[in-house]
């Protein structure tokens, strides 16, 4: 077994980055809040958020998202071996060989960036729309070279571990696309955003990480070597997420070039949505997946899979515990998006739009969860084509569902699409990991799924039932009638989770309840 120590150092920094991972979330939905307040549903929205997708398809083929998987096991490798000065070296070449290719794609994006949002959104038809989707895409462009370098910076940190000031990299991210918004906005209305998210960058993800990198030892070199054994095994282990259809990548996607075919303003009311669903996958699947991963790639650094497959199966059923969750915000999907973003230019029509998706939406809250530990499962063993190559044939697959359930639903089939199309990838995946690993305790992570969901369409029904008849006289339309009839709600909420425990026999909820309860109260043991 590895020394108390190791596990202590790997708490606390688990305990950092899901510090990190929640305020990141909050600030998030402030940022949201911002853009509703400066932009409601409009086409300005609209055209901010499909400015994001020719730079987030450049953030893909750069695998920005992906350094901390790929990059620290080569670094930490030549740490173990005392041979940290060639580390450097390969940290340059790879800075220098991808940040040129990056820079590159970049400048041609620049200069096609007409023909390329005609491309991504096909269906925006508005001269003016367009127009300024054109403009912020170029805005936001160059923010994805500062992602790139960034994220080195911060993987070289992990690496020696340091975490602190990586992880302050979304907060001020985030911070600086609010404060660019609600600066800049009277002037140049969404445009102002689209500043905040350069900024943002440049601060956040690159200046602050060179300088945390540079305590932590970083030597540039000015080289190139295309033939360094390292460079090749990086590019083999990148190029399945770089080419990979990943599912919160193929729904940023879809929400704007489908939506780019229906009304004014869904692609807002989608992505409105689509946030505060990813607060629940935050607070449930990123954290969680953020904190067990360090252990599942020892076990399977150490040969142990049967060991980690008992830890998956373990986190995938706390994971499962979001599903009631899920159903307590489908039933106060009005008072949620009306008490987050009801203000400014978000009228109460927006209001209506977004409740509605976001109902669909809710429907895969738990296999996104699951999808960032059960990706997390096949990393572990250093397996990123397998994820990539079966990822991506289940997200082809559902293109044809997209589009009937657009042409039958709107923007609620879009919605309905995401949510499907999810559940069939990490099933999909969880269950092919579940044959080649030979999970023997896979089965009673269907079962648990079963009582899980059962319970929770019983919650709901009964929710529903509290919240149309005894609630009925509330007025929904006003703030202060929202959030005495979410209070409410969720005080009823409570007692029917911890009735459909017992009953159901989820021990996982009043565990997880007690452990949080026990934090709040400053009472949990110290790490063992």
């Amino acid at each position: 077994m590895p020394p108390a120590s190791l596990y202590k150092k790997v708490g606390a920094a688990s305990l950092i980055m899901m510090a990190s991972i929640f305020l990141s979330r909050v600030i998030g939905l402030f940022r949201e809040m911002a853009i509703a307040y400066v932009g409601g549903t409009s086409a300005g929205v609209d055209a901010y958020q499909v400015a994001f997708v020719i730079p987030e398809i450049l953030n893909h083929i750069a695998a920005s998202g992906f350094l901390s998987i790929t990059f620290i096991p080569i670094f930490s490798r030549y740490l173990a071996r005392n041979r940290e000065p060639e580390g450097w070296r390969i940290f340059s070449i790879i800075l220098n060989t991808f940040g040129a290719l990056l820079a590159l794609l970049i400048a041609a994006a620049f200069v096609l960036a007409p023909d390329l949002v005609a491309m991504v959104a096909p269906g925006l038809e508005d001269p003016a729309t367009i127009r300024t989707a054109v403009r912020m895409t170029r805005i936001i462009l160059p923010a994805q070279f500062f992602f790139f370098a960034g994220g080195l910076f911060m993987a070289v940190q992990f690496a020696k571990e340091r975490f602190f000031i990586p992880a302050l990299a979304p907060l001020i991210y985030n911070l600086g696309i609010i404060s660019g918004g609600l600066v800049l906005g009277p002037w140049l209305g969404m445009a102002g955003f689209s500043w905040g998210v350069l900024g943002g960058a440049l601060i956040g993800n690159f200046a602050l990480q060179l300088w945390g990198a540079r305590r932590s030892g970083m030597r540039y070199h000015l080289l190139l070597n295309l033939r360094h054994p390292d460079l090749i095994r990086y590019v083999l282990l990148t190029l399945p997420l770089m080419i990979g259809l990943g599912m919160t990548f193929s729904s940023e996607f879809f929400i704007k070039f489908f939506g780019s075919y229906l009304p004014r303003g869904s692609i807002a009311g989608l992505n409105y949505g689509l946030r505060v669903m990813l607060i629940l996958v935050g607070l449930f699947g990123q954290s969680v997946g953020t904190a067990s991963y360090p252990f599942m790639a020892r076990l399977a650094a150490e040969d142990r899979l049967d060991e980690m497959n008992r830890l998956l199966n373990t986190s995938l059923r706390y994971l499962l515990v979001v599903i009631p969750f899920s159903v307590l915000l489908m039933v106060l999907r009005h008072e949620v998006i009306l008490i987050l973003f009801q203000r400014g230019r978000f009228d109460a029509a927006a209001t209506a739009l977004t409740a509605r998706l976001l109902v669909f939406l809710l429907v895969g809250t738990f296999a996104f969860s699951a999808a960032i530990f059960v990706n997390r499962g096949y990393y572990a063993v250093q397996n990123t084509l397998f994820p990539a190559v079966f990822g991506t044939l289940a997200v082809l697959v559902s293109i044809p569902f997209y589009l009937l359930a657009m042409q039958r639903m709107g923007a609620a089939g879009v919605a309905l699409a995401i949510s499907l199309s999810s559940i069939f990838q990490v099933t999909l995946l969880y269950v092919l990991w579940n044959r080649r690993s030979a999970n023997r305790g896979s089965r009673e992570v269907y079962f648990f799924f079963a009582r899980v969901v059962t319970a929770s369409v019983l919650i709901g029904a009964l929710l529903e039932a509290f919240h149309r008849s005894a609630l009925a006289g509330l007025d929904r339309s006003s703030f202060t009638g929202c959030l005495i009839s979410a209070l409410l709600t969720a005080a009823v909420f409570a007692g029917l989770l911890m009735a459909a425990a017992r009953l159901f026999g989820i021990r996982e909820i009043p565990e997880m309840l007690g452990r949080l309860a026990r934090r709040l109260a400053g009472r949990s043991a110290p790490a063992q």
